[in-house]
């Protein structure tokens, strides 16, 4: 059974052209959505500011039964990411890491960390320089890396990484399974790229094998936020509890349909505030 515990990021999405705001961020979504599907523990830890977006994000994720005794709460401003419709899609403007970056590894904490059996975490979330510290904790270490603006400085986190997650974009499909070869060159078992409406695509180092996976067709969409971040929460589940990796990709995309019925990456909408 997958136990699973974010660190780093959180955000509140404020959707401004309807003056709404939603909880989120890749190492508080995943366990989020791992934990929804009633077949994984889960907890987050991270900081969050003294106003109403940090308390909102706490609230939110004791609602949905993750453990969040190691959050903190530290006097500043909680972050957020700015969206707005561009053409009926939805496009980041801006928007500060507040206070979320301030995460300090305590060996208390580490042993904290022990109980679990992956730590997922992303390029938002400022512990790069801190990875080797996690990696000494020995659980396994999933880590987003988010889309080409992020990939710059690959060879210093990947030695540490077991998991690496990227979003392909609009790259072509070969040139993302060059980079994806040379990621498990340097260290992870898996890689895993999601491609929006082209589905995703897995490389397992030790089999050098490749994995295809097409989306799920879903009618009435209303939001495609949280889709990325639903699908690899749901690919681990099943992986802990067992399945292959093709079936286990197959029921991650189905997952990741479903979610993008729900407005933000899992509910709790808000005003802005």
């Amino acid at each position: 059974m997958l136990k699973i515990v974010g660190i780093g990021d959180n955000v509140v999405d404020r959707y401004l052209y309807k003056k709404k705001m939603y909880p989120g961020g890749n190492a508080v979504n995943v366990p989020v959505l791992a934990h929804k599907t009633g077949r994984a523990e889960a907890a987050y830890i991270g900081t969050v500011g003294t106003d109403y977006a940090g308390s909102h994000i706490v609230d939110s994720l004791k609602r949905e039964g993750l453990d969040v005794s190691h959050v903190k709460i530290k006097e500043g401003e909680t972050a957020y990411a700015d969206v707005t419709l561009v053409d009926s899609d939805r496009v980041f403007i801006g928007g500060i890491d507040g206070v979320s970056h301030d995460i300090e590894i305590t060996e208390e904490l580490k042993k904290y960390m022990a109980g679990f059996n992956l730590i997922h975490t992303s390029c938002y979330s400022g512990l790069d320089e801190k990875l080797p510290e996690l990696h000494k904790i020995g659980v396994p270490i999933a880590y987003d890396y988010s889309d080409k603006p992020h990939w710059n400085n690959l060879k210093r986190t990947l030695p540490y990484v077991t998991y690496a997650i990227f979003s392909g974009g609009s790259a072509k499909e070969e040139e993302l399974k060059v980079l994806m070869e040379g990621v498990g060159t340097h260290g992870p078992k898996q890689v895993l790229m999601t491609m929006g409406s082209r589905g995703s695509m897995l490389y397992d180092v030790e089999s050098r094998k490749f994995y295809q996976q097409g989306i799920y067709p879903v009618e009435n969409i209303v939001d495609t936020m949280g889709a990325g971040d639903s699908f690899i929460a749901r690919y681990f589940v099943g992986i802990y509890d067992g399945e292959a990796i093709g079936e286990s990709m197959e029921n991650a995309a189905e997952f990741a349909a479903k979610n993008c019925l729900v407005s933000g990456t899992f509910g709790y909408e808000t005003d802005i505030k």
